[in-house]
């Protein structure tokens, strides 16, 4: 099985932290370049240093805030005018939670430039190079929402629904130059966003934190919570020369938690 990534260049978005910074961490174990995009300057500086590397292997990163979707174009534009990256991993933080109903437009319109805007200005900008090559990689962190939306969740679920049909749409258009574009769904996982959920369940409840993570613990037949690698590397996977064949698809990396085929 090919799973080698050496000589090619990913770009890795909220890559400081959680399963960005997972997803990033992986592909560099497969000999790949990793850029990593986010805001936070040290953060990244911190990431690209903690990044594995061999031989001729070179990191870096490119500073930009997802709430400003002029400044992510900018940005990568420049980017993309002087290096070809044939790997995007689109990931940014959710909106907050709430009901649909009760969502302002201005949330609505905040998480559509967050999340699908910014993912269509980096993949227009890094498409031309990944043609080029003839080989390309787009993968989206979303949500297991696309297959079942999530209960007080209204303009993420709808957000999240949105990208994953661009990104079917993008498969489509794009696999005769030989680039894939896959959702990976990611389910509960040991991270700082799970650890905030858990406290934030055990505030509004009256619950212990152990006795929240307890119960959600018992909706996953694999009886734990998932670890930032194992989701990953089924980033990772997606990526490499063997997953040449699979193309527009979603995959939930939630121990079988959710509800649907």
């Amino acid at each position: 099985m090919n799973l080698d990534l050496t000589g090619k260049t990913a770009l890795v978005c909220g890559s400081t932290q959680g399963l960005g910074y997972a997803s990033a961490r992986e592909l560099a174990l497969m000999g790949c370049n990793v850029i990593l995009m986010a805001r936070n300057r040290q953060k990244l500086e911190e990431a690209v240093r903690s990044m594995p590397a061999t031989g001729e292997q070179q990191h870096g990163y490119l500073v930009a805030n997802f709430e400003d979707t002029d400044m992510v174009k900018s940005v990568i534009d420049d980017f993309a005018k002087q290096h070809t990256a044939t790997i995007l991993v689109n990931n940014t933080g959710g909106p907050a939670g709430g009901p649909a109903l009760t969502a302002t437009a201005a949330q609505f319109l905040q998480a559509f430039n967050n999340h699908l805007i910014n993912n269509h200005h980096l993949a227009q900008a890094l498409v031309p190079g990944m043609k080029t090559a003839g080989f390309g990689r787009i993968i989206n962190i979303i949500s297991t929402s696309v297959k079942i939306p999530l209960a007080g969740l209204g303009v993420s679920n709808t957000t999240r629904g949105a990208v994953a049909s661009w990104a079917k749409t993008l498969a489509n258009e794009l696999g005769p130059f030989g680039i894939t574009v896959n959702n990976v769904l990611p389910g509960f996982t040991k991270t700082s966003r799970a650890d905030y959920v858990i406290t934030k369940k055990a505030t509004d409840t009256g619950k212990t934190e152990e006795q929240v993570l307890a119960e959600l613990v018992a909706e996953i037949p694999a009886g734990r919570i998932g670890q930032p690698e194992e989701f990953g590397a089924a980033v990772a996977f997606l990526c490499s020369p063997a997953a040449a064949y699979i193309n527009g698809i979603n995959l939930p990396v939630d121990g079988g938690r959710l509800g649907c085929l």
